[in-house]
């Protein structure tokens, strides 16, 4: 599978085994990606091909982050030593639909107002004339 950075200087591959997924509730990866949680899919290191190198983070004195420097997309996190695997972000890929959740990580973290938003009303982006107008005036078009 595919995936990258948001505009595109980051790409990787990715051979994928498994469609499991987790969410982390950390603040160590709330901080990181200015989200409630993050979904990430764990992936051998060997699997993982850049195609162009991520810029990297040291986000603790255990960890570091791949981030594109241009964009400022998230890419994933892995150990500094002895790591077997990487997280990648879930949103970082093409096509993420596959991909299921099967935990969640650092639940004592977790805000509980985020745990289940299924309750909440929702709006589709093209029903939002605010966005839409500014991107039909930008590009002549919705973004994909």
């Amino acid at each position: 599978m595919t995936g990258g950075c948001q505009c595109g200087r980051v790409r990787y591959t990715a051979e994928i085994d498994s469609d499991d997924a987790y969410l982390c509730h950390c603040r160590m990866c709330r901080c990181a990606t200015g989200g409630a949680s993050i979904a990430f899919v764990n992936v051998p290191v060997g699997q993982v091909r850049w195609e162009h190198a991520p810029d990297w983070y040291q986000s603790s004195p255990i960890a570091r982050r791949p981030f594109c420097s241009s964009c400022g997309t998230p890419l994933g996190f892995v150990f500094l030593e002895g790591a077997t695997n990487i997280d990648l972000t879930l949103g970082s890929f093409d096509d993420p639909t596959r991909f299921v959740p099967t935990h969640h990580f650092a639940v004592e973290s977790m805000l509980p107002a985020w745990a289940d938003t299924s309750h909440l009303p929702g709006t589709r982006s093209e029903d939002n004339p605010n966005t839409t107008d500014r991107w039909i005036q930008a590009v002549g078009k919705l973004p994909d």
